[in-house]
């Protein structure tokens, strides 16, 4: 317990110093590309969790999908805001930003094989079944669809935690309006997105690049403190410049 607390309290510490840099010109010209990267990021995974808790919820009882579908999202919430803050401190560690660029490739990879094969249900299909009065004949209890929804939830928060923390940086405010952005946009617009996705696939390919980007990025940046801490290379250049110094190219 005192570790949370000293922790939200350097967190709260180090967001009221932000936030009064929030109001200069300096600090949106240092964050507006992480800002809107964060945008798109949230965007473009926001509607897998409607599909999800909707999937999932369509399978009780008509008088039980309401209760479902909140404590889904609810769920779903509570979730990004412990990844947030246990992310943000595990990604200070040296090889662990390297670890998570990995992971996002995987989601990447995840990503490209969704939007290329259409394998994502149809938010209408989902929304039809939802508002169906009939009991489906695959019955489901409700707490193995909240079971379904947790795991779901589980890869889904941290795939989001991961690339908004990754396109922060080093930016505690832009993480928190990251996450901030993420939890309303989940929660209030995620079956519109959903279908907005479906309307207008570019944006799907823009997210998946700009998480493309924040994972390579992550990888690069974090490589560099590996090879310098352990390797003495590159500490105060490029790892390329380094790698090129050490092979006698370059001055």
């Amino acid at each position: 317990m005192d570790w949370l607390i000293t922790n939200l309290g350097t967190l709260f510490s180090i967001l009221s110093v932000e936030i009064g840099h929030m109001m200069s010109a300096e600090w949106w010209q240092a964050n507006w590309v992480a800002l809107v990267n964060i945008l798109i990021i949230d965007l473009t995974l926001a509607g897998d969790n409607a599909i999800v808790v909707g999937m999932a919820a369509s399978r009780v009882r008509p008088d039980m999908r309401a209760k479902v579908i909140f404590w889904g999202i609810a769920g779903a919430v509570i979730l990004r805001i412990l990844f947030s803050g246990i992310t943000q401190q595990m990604l200070q560690v040296i090889g662990l930003t390297l670890a998570g660029g990995l992971l996002l490739l995987f989601v990447c990879w995840k990503m490209y094989r969704q939007i290329v094969d259409g394998e994502a249900h149809s938010i209408d299909d989902v929304e039809k079944n939802l508002a169906s009065n009939t009991t489906p004949a695959n019955e489901a209890s409700f707490w193995s669809a909240m079971w379904t929804i947790i795991l779901a939830d589980l890869s889904m928060s941290l795939d989001n935690v991961l690339a908004v923390a990754g396109a922060a940086g080093d930016s505690t405010l832009v993480l928190v309006i990251g996450l901030a952005v993420a939890i309303i946009l989940m929660a209030v617009a995620s079956a519109y997105i959903a279908r907005l996705l479906v309307k207008y696939p570019w944006i799907a390919w823009v997210g998946l690049v700009i998480i493309l980007y924040v994972a390579l990025d992550m990888i690069y940046r974090d490589s560099h403190k590996v090879a310098c801490a352990y390797y003495q290379i590159g500490c105060s250049e490029t790892i390329w410049e380094g790698v090129k110094h050490r092979l006698g190219f370059g001055g």
